[in-house]
């Protein structure tokens, strides 16, 4: 599991004084970095192999401003050619959101879905979520 502290702003928050739904997706994609990495260490989108094929995002409970949020990042399933990533949102011990994104392991000059690489597929089964 990776996890990343995310300090929210107050820019992140909305009339209703909690953080706004259009923050969650923003921070679990920050998150995903850590993921990204193992197919691109240094992030050069020239190399990139991946694309968003889907994503959702439950809100739970409320994140305020003023508490750190930290964005836990596993891996709920690895087929073919695609995984999905399952992610959540935590604020003082509670759960703010959770998500899911499916990400394809992809070919840009074939324009197709390829399948991931027994290395690959390695990397991300370190991350796997505990059945």
């Amino acid at each position: 599991m990776f996890r990343m502290p995310i300090e929210p702003g107050f820019y992140d928050t909305d009339a209703l004084g909690h953080v706004n739904n259009t923050r969650l997706p923003v921070w679990f994609e920050n998150a995903r970095n850590d993921v990204f990495r193992l197919f691109v260490p240094d992030l050069d989108v020239k190399k990139w192999p991946l694309v968003l094929a889907r994503i959702e995002v439950d809100f739970v409970g409320e994140l305020f401003f003023g508490e750190p949020v930290e964005i836990r990042t596993s891996i709920e399933r690895i087929g073919t050619s695609s995984f999905v990533v399952y992610q959540e949102a935590w604020q003082q011990q509670r759960l703010g959101g959770k998500g899911r994104c499916t990400l394809v392991h992809f070919d840009w000059s074939s324009k197709k879905a390829v399948p991931l690489t027994d290395e690959q597929r390695g990397l991300l089964s370190e991350h796997l979520l505990a059945p």
